[in-house]
């Protein structure tokens, strides 16, 4: 999955003679399919064999390589009822869950916070998230009945919980009385 997501092309905007415009983004798929200028005279051959030139539009841009693997690998995963008890239950480490919905306000000002966490104490913790509207038998089980809840689990059994959108300090003092050293 992140190697989908690793590489992606923009080539910049231009202007085809006077009335075509383009801007076009292309998924990395294979070389033959990227059309990069090999010249300084931008010409290309048209659909009907005619030469076309191409003018810019600004300065020509060269076509850019983006990676968005590392944004895919640290991110905290969500959790479905087919996953929770593989990934929360059956966990060695200790485990963070965030239940939330995307409509919570508090629940988006506590997010960037639970993946700061999860980057700062990735190997020592595995974080993960409950969208409520998806899974609501996993809340129901849980008792959930305000978000954000932030639940803390120990070789698979619940130790604490923390309501409502918390500093990052509350969060890092429950954490550290369940990660070793």
């Amino acid at each position: 999955m992140a190697m989908t997501n690793c590489f992606q092309v923009t080539s910049s905007s231009c202007k085809v003679g006077i009335s075509a415009h383009c801007t076009t983004a292309h998924s990395f798929a294979s070389p033959d399919k990227l059309n990069f200028p090999s010249s300084s005279s931008y010409t290309r051959r048209d659909f009907n064999n005619s030469s076309v030139t191409l003018l810019p539009t600004s300065k020509p841009r060269r076509s850019h390589f983006v990676c968005k693997a590392q944004e895919a690998l640290d991110q905290v995963q969500p959790v479905t009822e087919q996953t929770w008890e593989k990934l929360v239950i059956g966990c060695e480490n200790p485990v963070l869950v965030e239940f939330w919905a995307p409509w919570c306000g508090p629940c988006r000002m506590i997010a960037p916070v639970i993946d700061e966490l999860a980057k700062e104490y990735a190997g020592k913790l595995s974080c993960y998230k409950v969208n409520t509207d998806e899974c609501p038998n996993i809340a129901s089980q849980c008792g959930i009945r305000s978000i954000p809840t932030v639940l803390f689990y120990n070789k698979g059994e619940r130790k604490e919980s923390i309501i409502g959108a918390v500093p990052k300090s509350t969060l890092c003092s429950t954490l550290e009385k369940y990660i070793d050293g």
